[in-house]
């Protein structure tokens, strides 16, 4: 499907470079600071190329907000020190099964082969890492932990494919945030890049690309804001403000964001850019551009779009102006994290029929996904008074991050139903009391060890829940106490060895490569905790590399 983006034009083709007047050249120029196009501006640098890169705000971009896990394997020293044993081929094996052939099994081997090696060379640009582990399963864990199962490598279905290992690395407080000991993965990234003579052109937006008559790409336009003027202080001013207020009041944010974008149009100034060897497309996914969400997926609208006002799909769009082919498009992770508290994942998730449909041990994403595909994003959890009163020592303060307790404390307190039978309950959250009742046999039947799980959830995860009272929790994918991310996966088709954008026909438009959520990727297919992250260095490392050594 073509999309018309309204921030994008259509590309400036010439008969020869001479024809235009370049206002600067470079070797590589990359659209978007964020972990992608940071990671290919190191790589780019390291082969010796003149780079620069363009960013609509002052960089970040999804990367600098995420929770700064990244999924690395195969026996990193940081896995090492922490004494757990893994191998690249364990790796491959469970990935392999999530992520269900969204690339060739050469690239993902590529990819699990190189992840240790990947750990030292973030940790060569500042990156910090240490092996304070758990090896219990946690949407996140505790404060002072920074090694865990980050995907659903514990669940016997996985288990049984490949030994699971903690793959979850997260960064802490390097040298930007060592007063919190906050964790911090982007900046440290950034701030050599910087170091490194890449060239930033910041608050400032590409808006169309530049080819030859052969249709290689060979620039940039970009619109920026005079350096250093009142408008581009506002324009910092209102992009800040509307991420800082995007999950919490959405509609103020817009408000923001259609005021910087106001003074962007009023204000920016043309530059043309020559990029000698090639231009890479980093900008992020479309989450945040509802339009074309509507277009692709709308079934994941009513979720929290989770991102900066920089995944607007504008790297795609322009992509897409000079014939470059998408995929994937439709795939939106939905994070429906029900653990902490572990008692939850104990308990029972229901459609709105009262049926089951789910392992509620798996991974948050996979069972956000079943959530969307299975059961039109309506969700209910059941437990009973056992399990409500376990959750809620869980979830001490002490125990869990404000972001895990604070939602899971008002659920059960304040927006519970109560039924002192299962059927009562039903009545109240208006499902059949015949086929709750029946759902709930079923699961204490399997608690009694009398059958196997329809769902292969694990019995020892498993609570009897033949006494009452019953609670039920909205878990929906609308639902404002417990929000739901989402995050889209879809983007620009890239040949797996280069990344360079690939048209319909599956040949490589010369001079343009994609990374990070703005190609598809490794991340594309299923959603793991810092696997899009992990990408993000994959993806980027290998297009900066390639565009570099373009002679």
């Amino acid at each position: 499907m073509k999309y018309t983006h309204d921030r994008i034009n259509e590309p400036l083709k010439l008969r020869s470079p001479a024809d235009l007047k370049w206002d600067q050249t470079h070797d590589v120029l990359i659209v978007g600071f964020g972990g992608a196009g940071v990671t290919a501006a190191l790589e780019a640098r390291d082969q010796g190329a003149d780079v620069a890169i363009v960013d609509r705000f002052s960089g970040g971009g999804a990367t600098a907000i995420c929770g700064n896990v990244i999924y690395a394997g195969g026996g990193t020293h940081i896995q090492q020190e922490a004494g757990v044993e893994d191998t690249p081929e364990d790796m491959f094996k469970y990935l392999k099964a999530e992520t269900s052939g969204i690339v060739g099994d050469p690239t993902l081997q590529r990819f699990c082969d190189g992840s240790a090696d990947s750990i030292r060379w973030l940790e060569k640009h500042g990156v910090r890492f240490k092996s304070s582990c758990t090896l219990k399963k946690t949407s996140y864990p505790p404060s002072g932990i920074h090694l865990y199962h980050s995907g659903s490598e514990l669940n016997p279905r996985y288990a049984k494919l490949a030994r699971p290992a903690p793959r979850g690395h997260i960064a802490y407080g390097g040298f930007r945030l060592r007063a919190t000991g906050h964790p911090d993965f982007y900046a440290p990234l950034r701030d050599s890049a910087l170091a490194r003579g890449v060239t930033p052109y910041l608050q400032a937006e590409a808006v169309r690309l530049i080819q030859e008559r052969d249709g290689q790409v060979i620039g940039v336009e970009i619109r920026k804001l005079p350096a250093n003027s009142k408008a581009e202080k506002d324009y910092i001013k209102y992009s800040r403000r509307a991420d800082n207020w995007h999950l919490y009041a959405p509609g103020l944010a817009a408000k923001y964001r259609r005021k910087a974008e106001a003074i962007a149009d009023s204000h920016a100034q043309p530059l043309f850019l020559q990029a000698r060897k090639g231009v890479i497309l980093s900008s992020g996914g479309f989450v945040m551009n509802r339009d074309m969400v509507r277009a692709h997926a709308p079934r994941y609208l009513k979720g929290l779009a989770l991102g900066t006002s920089g995944c607007n799909g504008s790297g795609i769009a322009l992509g897409q102006s000079v014939g470059g082919a998408t995929g994937n498009m439709d795939r939106i992770t939905a994070w429906r994290f029900i653990n902490p508290p572990h008692a939850w994942a104990t308990g029972m998730i229901v459609n709105d029929q009262g049926a089951r449909y789910v392992d509620e041990t798996l991974y948050g994403a996979a069972i956000g996904d079943a959530m969307c595909l299975r059961a039109d994003g309506r969700t209910t959890l059941i437990i009973n008074s056992t399990l409500k009163w376990r959750a809620l020592r869980q979830i001490l303060p002490w125990r869990a991050r404000a972001f895990q307790y604070i939602p899971a404390f008002i659920s059960m307190m304040f927006k519970a139903n109560k039924g002192k039978t299962i059927e009562e309950l039903a009545v109240k959250v208006g499902m059949d009391p015949a086929t709750v009742r029946e759902t709930l046999e079923n699961y204490n039947a399997t608690v009694r060890g009398e059958k196997e799980d329809d769902f292969g959830k694990p019995v020892t995860d498993m609570q009897d829940m033949s006494k009452g009272p019953y609670y039920a929790i909205d878990v929906s994918l609308d639902n404002k106490v417990l929000p739901c991310p989402t995050l889209t996966l879809g983007g620009l088709q890239v040949n797996e060895e280069t990344g360079e954008v690939l048209r319909e026909d599956g040949t490589e438009i010369k001079g343009l490569y994609a990374a990070g959520r703005t190609a598809v990727g490794i991340a594309s297919n299923a959603y793991v905790s810092g696997l899009s992250v992990a990408d993000c260095v994959f993806s980027g490392r290998r297009a900066g590399a390639h565009a570099a050594g373009v002679t």
